[in-house]
């Protein structure tokens, strides 16, 4: 096992990676630099094994692809993972580091938007989308996380083995926030200086795409991590909806005795055994999510036992 790894995901990189390898293997002696080349179709994966990384491949398009792979092959006390394209500064990871170590955090977040994020990017559509998914995510899962997207992060060994990656793309730094959130694990922040691609280095991430696609994948884990607001949420719109139809109906009929739009009726009776469905299902899944924590509290007592054996 490592004593600290660092993870660097790489698609086309070949301008900037040998930086980022030296980079971190200057601040960082005692790591081990892994560059997972990404089907780049430049020289990425040859620059980064002469600069003394450790180079390995997955074919599987996608970051989060990537970080699966990462995750299974790599064994290490603490984890960094950064970017291939030299946006983010290694001299922050041994802080990152120490949070890890010294600190019992189980992911720490560079975060980048209370620094020079907004100033650095010029693609004034990204900063506008960082801001949303950040109050989104900090809204409904009721966390404090400073910088949701970003690529620079540090991981206890639990978390990278107890993490299940779903995401195959960019939404995989969302996917990270919101599994650290609900399981209760200790979730830090490092104020990193961000800085923009260096001229020549395109960004693979498109402004609309992929926003979508974060903007998604929240709903879908909302959805998955908290059923009951989200079901429940569903049910009270459908009961307004049945209960804004049916009083017309109800307050005619104890004028006049007679109901005259039978349906209307109907409709509002089936949208009211929708809604009470969705309650129930809410609360269903509920229980099955709590029955899923205690699952993973057990996982991750059992990482620590293996961690231990690993390290004697």
């Amino acid at each position: 096992m490592d004593k600290i790894a660092v993870l660097v995901p790489c698609y086309n990189e070949a301008k900037t990676i040998e930086k980022v390898v030296s980079d971190f293997r200057r601040v960082l002696p005692e790591a081990v630099v892994y560059v997972y080349d990404n089907n780049s179709s430049d020289d990425t994966a040859e620059v980064a094994k002469k600069a003394g990384a450790v180079v390995r491949h997955e074919y599987k398009q996608g970051k989060g692809n990537v970080i699966r792979r990462m995750f299974r092959e790599v064994d290490a006390e603490v984890y960094i993972m950064t970017d291939g394209d030299d946006t983010y500064p290694a001299e922050f990871a041994p802080e990152m580091v120490d949070k890890v170590l010294n600190h019992n955090a189980a992911m720490v977040v560079g975060d980048r938007l209370s620094s020079t994020y907004f100033t650095e990017n010029k693609r004034p559509f990204h900063n506008f989308g960082n801001s949303i998914v950040r109050g989104s995510i900090n809204r409904l899962f009721k966390s404090e996380i400073k910088d949701i997207m970003t690529g620079y992060r540090a991981f206890s060994y639990e978390f990278v083995k107890t993490f299940p990656v779903i995401s195959k793309g960019f939404e995989i730094e969302t996917e990270m926030t919101i599994h650290a959130v609900d399981r209760n694990l200790q979730v830090d922040n490092v104020i990193i200086q961000y800085r923009d691609r260096p001229e020549g280095s395109e960004s693979k991430l498109n402004t609309y795409t992929d926003g979508l696609k974060v903007l998604k994948t929240i709903m879908k884990l909302y959805k998955n991590y908290k059923p009951f607001e989200f079901f429940g949420i569903i049910s009270l719109l459908l009961s307004v909806l049945s209960g804004g139809f049916f009083v017309p109906v109800f307050t005619e009929y104890l004028h006049t005795g007679y109901v005259r739009k039978f349906p209307t009726l109907i409709v509002c009776g089936f949208v009211m055994v929708a809604a009470m469905l969705a309650f129930a299902t809410g609360a269903e899944l509920s229980s099955l999510r709590d029955q899923d924590k205690r699952d993973f509290e057990y996982k991750l007592n059992q990482m620590t036992i293996i961690k231990k054996m690993t390290n004697k």
